[in-house]
């Protein structure tokens, strides 16, 4: 079974970390973009702006 060479399983374990590293860094900017859409010490307006520009709600608040 080729599949299971100790080449193939590294391959799969570097790509595995790869993507664990690329979900991690994309949670992190989820993180700050919430903040910032949270924060009442932005003005409404642009944080109603990035919202939108991220096609997400927009604060009403």
């Amino acid at each position: 079974m080729p599949e299971h060479t100790p080449g193939y399983v590294a391959a799969l374990a570097a790509q595995l970390r790869g993507a664990e590293d690329e979900l991690q860094e994309l949670r992190g900017f989820k993180t700050a973009v919430t903040s910032v859409l949270r924060n009442p010490a932005i003005a409404l307006d642009i944080r109603q702006n990035l919202a939108n520009d991220l096609h997400l709600p927009a604060p009403k608040r």
